[in-house]
């Protein structure tokens, strides 16, 4: 006979989360409606506004005869194709439910109570939450300069710590770390400390001393790259990503990734996206040159731009009587909706990269502000 469940002398009890999880805010994400405005233009989340390539809707659209089977869970399309396109090791890689899931699972496979995951300042949101929901210390690096500082990272190294995350380019500000202080960054890390370089906005990036992390995870045993389809691909809806990393730390994701955890139309699509290759050429070369327009624009009017290679810009206002916040409710005003964001003691305000138009409605609405 089973044994009968205890009984509970407190009816009002409450089931109680883990530590530290109660704490934690929800993310939020940007702005993307005004009560006033039926289709205002976003420009809050670092969205692209071109669209996927029109070989990737078409391979979406075509899904739709078979959605009543399961994905391929071993992904093997689209790992193929993301290897023949970027030159990698097609088994190094696996795909996920936007890069976020991966970042997951890496946290999940390698971390947990007690541990210390040192995380610099502008990371993703979600890999200090993946973090703490593991028990573990999420311990923030300041980024005075606006990006990783490799000295900071280091100094911040215990004999806990499991982990080192940055992003570059970085989110808000979109500036990244250069090949030599990343070279340096891992040099300094022990062998059994996992450098995590979330490469979201690399497909962006054209600087010749930028590395996304391909050629730090071939020859060593801790180092992974993430990167996303929601960026330049402009697949943000169907939420897919991908990792590559050493075969251990893939064999070990693998063994609690879901079966099915990328659709089947996300797979068609980003399989489609990457090999469109001169639709992407097409989206950086738009992205750059429209940065390079609306930073020239602003700096006329006075507004500080911070450099950016990434599909967003951050700004600030260094007159007297102008700030973010106001600027952020004039751009609303007139049906533009940006991000207020901040960095450090600052505040400032984060735009994405439109279209010419869209990008010319900005321009023309700050410099009414200013005025």
């Amino acid at each position: 006979m089973m044994p009968k469940p205890q009984s509970r002398t407190d009816a009002h009890a409450l089931p109680l989360p883990l530590p530290g999880i109660a704490g934690l805010a929800p993310y939020r994400q940007g702005k993307a409606t005004l009560s006033d405005v039926a289709e205002p233009l976003k420009l809050s989340s670092n969205e692209s506004m071109l669209g996927p390539s029109p070989r990737a809707i078409a391979a979406y659209q075509a899904c739709s005869k078979c959605l009543h089977l399961y994905p391929d869970g071993s992904q093997q399309a689209l790992r193929a194709a993301i290897g023949e396109v970027h030159g990698l090791d097609a088994d190094r890689i696996v795909c996920g439910n936007g890069s976020d899931e991966l970042i997951q699972l890496l946290i999940r496979a390698y971390v947990g109570p007690g541990d210390d995951v040192v995380i610099s300042q502008y990371s993703f949101a979600m890999a200090f939450v993946h973090a703490i929901a593991q028990g573990a210390n999420a311990v923030s690096v300041a980024e005075p300069q606006l990006r990783p500082d490799v000295d900071a990272l280091l100094a911040a190294l215990t004999p806990a710590t499991k982990m080192v995350v940055i992003a570059s380019p970085n989110n808000p500000v979109g500036q990244y770390l250069p090949r030599d202080e990343l070279l340096r960054l891992h040099a300094g890390l022990p062998g059994d400390v996992i450098l995590h370089l979330d490469s979201a906005y690399a497909d962006y990036v054209e600087a010749p001393d930028y590395e996304a992390g391909a050629t730090l995870v071939g020859p060593n045993e801790n180092v992974v790259m993430t990167r996303t389809f929601s960026k330049l691909y402009g697949l943000a809806g169907l939420r897919i990503g991908w990792m590559y990393a050493p075969t251990a730390i893939i064999d070990m994701v693998q063994r609690i990734r879901t079966p099915f955890n990328a659709n089947a139309a996300a797979l068609a699509a980003a399989e489609a996206a990457v090999r469109d290759t001169e639709y992407a050429e097409m989206v950086r070369e738009e992205n750059r040159t429209e940065f390079a327009r609306i930073s020239t624009a602003l700096t006329g009017f006075g507004i500080e731009v911070v450099p950016s290679a990434a599909n967003f810009y951050l700004i600030r206002f260094p007159m007297t009587g102008r700030d973010p916040v106001g600027a952020a409710q004039h751009l609303e005003s007139q049906g533009i909706i940006p991000r207020p964001v901040n960095t450090g003691p600052e505040a400032w305000l984060r735009i994405s990269i439109g279209r010419p138009q869209q990008n010319d409605r900005v321009i023309a609405a700050l410099q009414d502000y200013i005025r």
